[in-house]
């Protein structure tokens, strides 16, 4: 029998592994026998050389398989749950799961960290004072059952061998691998105990996929193993070629949610929504079409039913409720410093990777997995593509500690933007759909 180098030296030089060597790879690092730095080893050899449809599928249950697989039957109705591939600014799943939950879709959601220059999901749930993602899978079960939606972080008992590889591929640089994202992906949803899933793979500059072809290939390979697991899965293809909405940060970007649950936001964290949403909904029978459920969607935002979920979710998971009604009981930063327009014009475009950036260095993100993030600091954008500009005018708001903390980051933050003498097009929202 090889050893576990030898398995690390074989997907190095381009071999292919089999299904019982790459269970005895997740089986060893479960038990110790693989030390971490040889799981980045690996990480690293596969970031290079790949891994086909059935080492994918292979790795994906093994990882799966490394905990518990949730029981949600006691649950009635379709479960549904919705994942991006990480984007800036993208805080979706804080307004997408109460508002799908309140249209009678339960929404079971293990989300996860900050990844590279991306926020997590979990980071700015835990901007709200005495919010718990760390609950066990009964409290998981139940929350789900009576609320309609729960937002937890991977507990030790799901898919463990996934948080252990996610955490280091964010600071080893192997993010951006197709068969590590699907297997990390598709092990924790699939253990989540859910019918359904939708996929919100980001395109562009600010997303771990930079190019259409590349989402494309990666949001096919995701359809294609969730759907071998049995499940009912739908990818949309979304542009992230700059920020979503117009803030970065865990508090101000919690903020931004709460606004589009109250019939606010910006148009393109609205559109998001809704879009991803009305899948939802089609995918757990609560809607014909996706016209009539993009209506349920905005009905449960005008009457309110989304955002009484939501402060139900808060509530259930030991936070500060009232943070729906008064989001300014969120965590402030003390000081802002304003950025500069240095030209006149219309903003063109915005990088949405040197955007992230800026926040991870702010304090916002992290550049080592044992980091905290300070829930305060942030960037909020100003003045989105296409507005106009003078010279002096401010771009963009610094949400910072103090104003030593702006100086380090603010001409990073300035030379994000591109101003133009004249406006120009921006690609759409929705850039395609994979089912």
């Amino acid at each position: 029998m090889e050893t576990l180098v030898e398995l690390i030296a074989k997907k190095r030089d381009g071999g292919r592994l089999s299904d019982d060597q790459i269970a005895r790879l997740i089986r060893a690092l479960g038990t110790g026998e693989l030390a971490d730095y040889q799981m980045s080893a690996l990480c690293m050899a596969i970031f290079f050389r790949g891994m086909d449809d059935a080492e994918t599928v292979a790795l994906t249950r093994a990882m799966l398989h490394s905990g518990d697989v949730l029981d949600l039957s006691s649950v009635p109705g379709i479960k549904v749950d919705k994942h991006s591939t990480g984007g800036v600014g993208d805080k979706v799943s804080l307004c997408l799961a109460p508002l799908v939950a309140a249209c009678g879709v339960p929404v079971p959601m293990v989300s996860g960290r900050g990844l590279g220059h991306t926020g997590g999901t979990l980071d700015k749930l835990e901007a709200i004072p005495g919010f718990n993602v760390s609950l066990d899978t009964e409290a998981f079960a139940r929350i789900v059952r009576d609320v309609g939606a729960c937002m937890i972080g991977q507990t030790g008992r799901i898919a463990p061998a996934d948080k252990r590889i996610y955490a280091l591929r964010d600071v080893t640089a192997t993010v951006e691998s197709i068969p590590l994202i699907v297997a990390s992906i598709l092990s924790k949803k699939l253990a989540e105990g859910i019918d359904a899933l939708v996929l919100d793979v980001k395109v562009g500059r600010g997303a771990f996929m930079k190019t259409e072809r590349d989402a494309r290939a990666l949001a096919e390979a995701l359809v294609r193993v969730g759907k071998a697991a049995g499940k009912r899965v739908v990818a949309l293809l979304t542009d992230m070629s700059t920020v979503l909405g117009r803030t970065v940060g865990n508090a101000i970007e919690t903020r931004e949610a709460i606004e589009v649950l109250h019939g606010g936001g910006p148009d393109d964290l609205v559109e998001c929504t809704l879009a991803l949403g009305a899948e939802m909904l089609v995918l757990g029978d609560a809607a014909p079409s996706v016209e009539d459920a993009r209506a349920k969607l905005r009905d449960a935002i005008t009457s309110g039913r989304g955002a009484r979920v939501f402060e139900r979710m808060i509530e259930a998971q030991g936070g500060d409720p009232a943070v729906v009604e008064d989001p300014l009981r969120l965590p402030r930063a003390p000081e802002t410093v304003l950025v500069p327009s240095e030209a006149d014009g219309f903003v063109a475009a915005i990088d949405p990777l040197e955007i992230g950036l800026a926040a991870v260095a702010m304090g916002a993100g992290r550049t080592r997995a044992d980091q905290k993030v300070d829930h305060a600091v942030g960037i909020e954008i100003l003045a989105p593509r296409g507005a106009g500009v003078r010279r002096g005018e401010p771009l963009a708001r610094l949400h910072v500690r103090s104003v030593a903390a702006a100086e380090a980051v603010a001409d990073r933050v300035q030379s994000a933007f591109r101003v133009s003498s004249a406006p120009e097009a921006s690609p759409p929202l929705l850039l395609g759909r994979i089912a």
